[in-house]
């Protein structure tokens, strides 16, 4: 496969550094070195056979970099002195057979920047393997402020933390979640947004990007030929854990969302008044009564004339009884053309009434 993105690269001419064109969306920030100082996790789900990556970080596009994914295969997360090709090496190595602590063993031993590494791989068969360098990112440098964990069905690393109790509440987080019958995707993010909550990264002022990247093998769960699910990549948010979490539950269209209501007043019965006078609702009755206990409800009925009214102007839209400003005047223009525009506003007059 080929590495999604490439390092950035520099011209230099003189005292003049001028940017060579570099792939879409990649940073300008992340410089020749592309460095995560981070927190993720790496899990599978047994029942499902979903691989994923979480993670979040105080540098723009993390998403870009960091999560690697492939179906039926395991996951990667790369970061530290972040090295691209750890991404599609460690897994071309499992789906070759061997064990996630050969292929981390093989790998780290061909990179002679690996001191400066911290990964973690997952296979589906929740073996694990990780990797943090003795160098400026490892834990004798930082001291409590790296830190590593596993378990049966994930791993968790970060470097520059708060404290270890970040990666703690992020293993904590994600075991409470097993056997929930959740997605995996929904599982990570819950789990990552706990350590967030600790401190997560602990520098503070710089700017934070946050990810989800999930793969599914099983037939028809994706559309892609690399399989994968979900791919939320917040590039730059002050709060870019909490906005995965609300893209995710926004797409994925999880109860809770959004608010749920029915409409119902005044502006209801206007716009039914409307739509009756120009023959779109209760065409059946001569006069509309107004004085229904569901007459300022905007109900299947109104809707459906709203999207017939619509569509007899030539508009489309994915919305049922969508009616926003434009609708509106083109409903008084019609009324207007057909002669009854007065005849509606002298109705709408004591609809539409302010009273003290």
């Amino acid at each position: 496969m080929t590495p999604r993105l490439l390092p950035l690269a520099l011209l230099l001419e003189s005292v003049i550094v001028l940017p060579v064109e570099t792939l879409a969306q990649e940073p300008v920030a992340w410089g020749p070195d592309l460095e995560f100082h981070t927190f993720s996790i790496v899990a599978i789900d047994p029942r499902t056979g979903e691989s994923g990556v979480a993670v979040t970080t105080r540098r723009p596009c993390v998403g870009n970099a960091v999560p690697w994914v492939r179906p039926g295969i395991g996951a990667v997360a790369t970061q530290g002195g972040t090295r691209l090709e750890y991404g599609n090496d460690l897994l071309d190595l499992l789906e070759q057979g061997l064990a996630p602590q050969e292929a981390m063993d093989r790998v780290v031993a061909a990179d002679d920047g690996r001191e400066r590494r911290q990964v973690g791989v997952i296979d589906m068969r929740g073996r694990t393997a990780q990797w943090t360098g003795s160098g400026q990112y490892g834990a004798e440098a930082q001291g409590d402020w790296v830190a590593e964990r596993t378990g049966p069905t994930f791993a968790v690393q970060g470097n520059s933390l708060v404290s270890t109790e970040v990666v703690d509440r992020v293993v904590e987080a994600f075991r409470a979640s097993e056997g929930s019958v959740r997605h995996l995707a929904d599982r990570l993010i819950e789990a990552l947004y706990a350590g967030q909550l600790l401190g997560g990264d602990g520098r503070h002022g710089d700017t934070q990007s946050a990810a989800v990247l999930v793969a599914d093998p099983r037939p028809g769960r994706s559309r892609r030929p690399d399989g994968v699910t979900v791919d939320i990549n917040v590039c730059e948010h002050s709060e870019p854990v909490r906005e995965v979490r609300r893209i995710y539950d926004s797409v994925s269209e999880t109860l809770g969302f959004r608010t749920l209501r029915q409409f119902a007043g005044r502006d209801v019965l206007q716009l039914k008044v409307m739509l009756h006078a120009l023959g779109y609702f209760r065409t059946d009755m001569p006069e509309l009564p107004l004085d229904e206990t569901d007459a300022e409800v905007y109900g299947p009925d109104v809707m459906n004339a709203v999207d017939r009214f619509r569509s007899d102007q030539g508009w489309q839209t994915a919305v049922a009884g969508y009616v926003d400003q434009r609708t509106i005047d083109r409903l008084w223009a019609r009324l207007n053309e057909i002669g009854r525009a007065d005849e509606v506003r002298a109705i709408l007059l004591e609809l539409a009434r302010v009273s003290r």
